[in-house]
């Protein structure tokens, strides 16, 4: 990092909105982001406690949720500052550097395991005989390691990348979380070399993990139609309908922002509101509206007969 920088605090300008609407908003963000954290909690809590969901799907899908409760926990609650306190949303050097990490390293893991999920639906929908040999435990935890591994090196060259540019003002951030296009803008430096390799970084991470899961999933149709009874295709479309609902959510306006270089308008606020803030609800409501084995799970929880299964 530049020890050229002169900037000590950043100022994040928030959402684009009127000032009308600093209550409304408050509280709105204030109420998805208790339901994000108290859902996803649910979650991890049914999963640990239930021997029926000690899957390998569940255990991806435990991953999933503990990222999704620190993702949201990365970004709103500075949001909800900056709209409880409007015209301040100051945030210093050192914290912009820890949200920048913080976001790229939880949004990238989220990324990988996405994939790792869609290559899971897969084997147990093309291979069911040879399933669990497949994806035994071991190879599980080797799967979602790589997914936390890439997740944090891919964030160390992101944030790297960023903060090795000296800033030496304007301090205000045209965002509400500290993120690298409108970072980036506030550089006093030729950023034109730095906004290519994060467009190519992203843009290779992003869409190669994109379309691995189309290819996991044309697969998987193509599996599904060769299933002889209708009932056996409805199931194992349900069972991949809501991995799809969500993923669509978390790339569409990913792609949309960081696929653009030179990206820094304030409509990518917004956009980033789809992933940073509505995505991190979805995977608890979508995982369990639309799942009729967590939703068993939550009967056997409320009427207290889990049990927890010692592997």
């Amino acid at each position: 990092m530049s020890n050229g920088s002169l900037v000590t605090t950043f100022f994040l300008t928030g959402l684009p909105h009127a000032p009308a609407l600093d209550t409304m908003l408050f509280g709105l963000f204030l109420v998805i982001y208790i339901l994000t954290v108290l859902g996803n909690l649910l979650i991890l809590l049914v999963i640990r406690v239930d021997s029926h969901l000690h899957t390998p799907m569940y255990y991806f899908l435990t991953n999933l949720s503990f990222i999704d409760m620190w993702f949201s926990t990365v970004t709103v609650p500075k949001m909800l500052m900056t709209l409880a306190t409007p015209g301040v949303g100051a945030i210093s050097f050192h914290s912009c550097v820890a949200q920048l990490y913080s976001f790229h390293f939880l949004g990238s893991t989220e990324c990988f395991l996405y994939t790792v999920m869609s290559y899971d639906r897969y084997l147990a929908i093309s291979y069911p005989l040879r399933y669990s040999s497949m994806m035994s435990g071991r190879v599980c935890a080797l799967l979602a390691a790589g997914t936390w591994l890439s997740g944090s090196l891919h964030s160390a060259v992101q944030t790297t990348l960023t903060f090795r540019l000296p800033y030496c003002g304007p301090s205000q951030v045209q965002h509400y979380f500290c993120d690298a296009p409108p970072i980036l803008k506030l550089a006093c430096a030729d950023t034109s070399a730095n906004e290519m390799v994060i467009f190519v970084n992203i843009g290779v991470v992003a869409s190669g993990c994109f379309l691995l899961i189309v290819l996991s999933y044309v697969s998987i149709v193509c599996s599904i139609l060769r299933i002889r009874t209708s009932e056996g295709r409805h199931r194992a479309f349900q069972t991949c309908a809501s991995h799809c609902i969500v993923v669509l959510c978390f790339f569409g306006p990913g792609l949309f922002i960081y696929l653009r270089p030179g990206s820094k308008d304030a409509l990518d606020g917004i956009v980033a509101v789809f992933y940073t803030v509505l995505t991190p609800l979805l995977n608890p409501v979508v995982y369990t509206l639309r799942n009729k084995e967590v939703k068993k799970a939550l009967s056997r929880l409320k009427n207290g007969s889990v049990f927890i299964h010692n592997q």
